[in-house]
This record gives structure tokens, C-alpha cells and sequence, in this order.
């Protein structure tokens, strides 16, 4: 999404960016980081979280989740890849908040080398997992990003730190809606609350879903993650963030980690970077 003219600073407000507000607006939840300042050398954690289902935001719940937390104008910092939720965003921050500054992310924002095709159509959560990954890898080694949402996204950050693209395929939940949508006999399952991985053998037709589901995602992951790094020295090293990350990093072996908080950081860290190309 291009950045809207509100995303100009405003000679009023001080260059540094925080405290700042990062936020993750995607397809089905809306994600709200409160960052109180820089993180040197390390990756950098919200203070206070809110984390919003659905695709139209819970405005009342921001309004109150804000209320402690500040104290004038603060920056907001939107990477999103849901458009109709992010222009309702806007919309009310101009209305509720307007002497905050508003930037929406774009892909010229992330201090990152995006070695693509079309930097401009990458979608802004994968740069930004990505611009997070870069701070956590080893130097010298290849980083393997994965987002386990609504879709699947598996991207590899070089050893040299350049996002240089990589899959996406369909979530888990969105697998299961297929499943459901186009086949007469199959029950729509609800995938969003797994905490453990099922048995791979499925007894049931239920079973049987949720085996192939959970575990055809975890083959896909392994296998791309796998691929993506052929001819790379040494394993990579593998982030996994989204809801079905804790479950499907303890399969992937001991380089993987879950980090559930990656896209919030990663906006917070390109929010830093650009305030730090504004400065004089």
C-alpha cells in the first residue's frame, strides 16, 4: 500500500519516532504494539500489546487499550495487507487523533535490501518479518522467515541481508475452508486453536482432516525451508511467527524459534530507520 499523504511528517512533532504505536493490520486480526524506545542490538519488544479479531476494528477497545499509555501525540507506524481496515484506521485516528502522525509502511521504508522482481508488490508483513529476522540471524548466515497465518508466507533473508523472496501458499484455516467449500460430505473444522500437533495416523474422517492439514503445512514449511537454502553453507537459521508457530517450530528442529511479536518488531525497527534518514 502506498503511503497516504498523512504519512508526511509534520514539522511540529519531534524526528525521533518513539513512543510509537506499530501496528499489524492483516486479513483477519489487527495487532497494536506499544514501543517505548529503541532497542540497541537486539530485537526490540512492545511494552503493552492489543490484539483485535476480524476484519473491522474494535475501536472501543484501542480507545481504552490507549487511555494509560498516552499522554500526547505519538507516532503510528501501519504495515498493512488489509486495505478497507487499514483506511477505517486512518479514518479514525484523523478524527479522534489529529496530532498524531500517521505512516503507512511501503516496501522503500524497510532498511533492507528487497532483491525482487517488484519490490512495490511484496506485501508489507513479509518485508517487515523479514527486516526483524535480519537483526536476530547470526552474521553469515541465511534466515529462513516464516509467517503461519491466513496464508503461509516462507522467505529467506541472505546471509549477506537481502530479503530475496520465496512462497506463499494457503493457511491452515483457509486450507479447511477449502475443504469444506469444495467437497459436499467434509465438516468445516476450526484449526485456530491448536496447541498441539494431532496424530498423523487419523482414525475419523475428522482426524484424518487435521492430520492432513496441520501436517501437510509442516511438510510444506520443512520442504521450502529446505530448498529455498540449497547451496547455502551451514543449516539456517528458521523464525516462525503467526498462531500455528509454537506448534509447527518444535517440529522444525533446533535452529527454528518462534518469535511471536516478529512483524511488530520489524515496523518498529523500519520506524527507527526512517526517523534516522529524516534527521539533518
Amino acid at each position: 500500500m502506498a503511503p497516504d499523504e498523512s504519512a508526511t511528517p509534520r514539522a511540529d512533532l519531534p524526528s525521533a519516532p518513539f513512543p510509537l504505536v506499530a501496528v499489524d493490520v492483516g486479513n483477519n486480526r489487527t495487532k497494536y504494539g506499544w514501543f517505548e524506545g529503541p532497542a540497541a542490538g537486539r530485537l526490540p519488544e512492545p511494552i503493552e500489546r492489543l490484539e483485535v479479531a476480524g476484519d473491522w476494528p474494535d475501536f472501543g477497545a484501542l480507545h481504552r487499550w490507549l487511555g494509560p499509555l498516552v499522554l500526547g501525540p505519538v507516532g503510528w507506524w501501519i504495515g498493512s495487507v488489509n486495505r478497507p481496515s487499514c483506511t477505517r484506521l486512518v479514518d479514525w485516528l484523523r478524527e479522534h487523533r489529529p496530532e498524531d502522525r500517521v505512516t503507512l509502511l511501503a516496501a522503500r521504508d524497510v532498511p533492507l535490501e528487497v532483491d525482487v522482481d517488484r519490490p512495490d508488490m511484496v506485501g508489507i508483513d513479509r518485508l517487515l518479518d523479514a527486516v526483524a529476522a535480519d537483526r536476530l540471524r547470526h552474521p553469515g548466515r541465511a534466515a529462513v522467515v516464516v509467517d503461519v497465518g491466513s496464508a503461509i508466507t516462507v522467505d529467506l533473508v541472505s546471509p549477506q541481508g537481502a530479503f530475496l523472496g520465496g512462497a506463499i501458499l494457503p493457511g491452515i484455516a483457509m486450507s479447511a475452508r477449502a475443504l469444506h467449500q469444495f467437497t459436499d460430505l467434509l465438516p468445516l473444522l476450526d484449526m485456530s486453536e491448536l496447541a498441539e500437533p494431532p496424530p498423523a495416523l487419523g482414525q475419523s474422517t475428522v482426524a484424518a482432516m487435521r492430520s492432513g492439514l496441520f501436517w501437510g503445512a509442516v511438510g510444506a514449511i520443512d520442504q521450502l525451508s529446505r530448498r529455498l537454502t540449497a547451496g547455502h553453507p551451514g543449516p539456517p537459521q528458521i523464525f516462525l511467527t503467526g498462531g500455528a508457530g509454537p506448534a509447527v517450530a518444535a517440529l522444525l528442529g533446533p535452529e527454528a524459534l518462534h518469535v511471536p511479536h516478529l512483524t511488530l518488531a520489524g515496523i518498529a525497527l523500519t520506524a527507527e530507520a526512517v526517523a534516522g534518514r529524516d534527521e539533518p
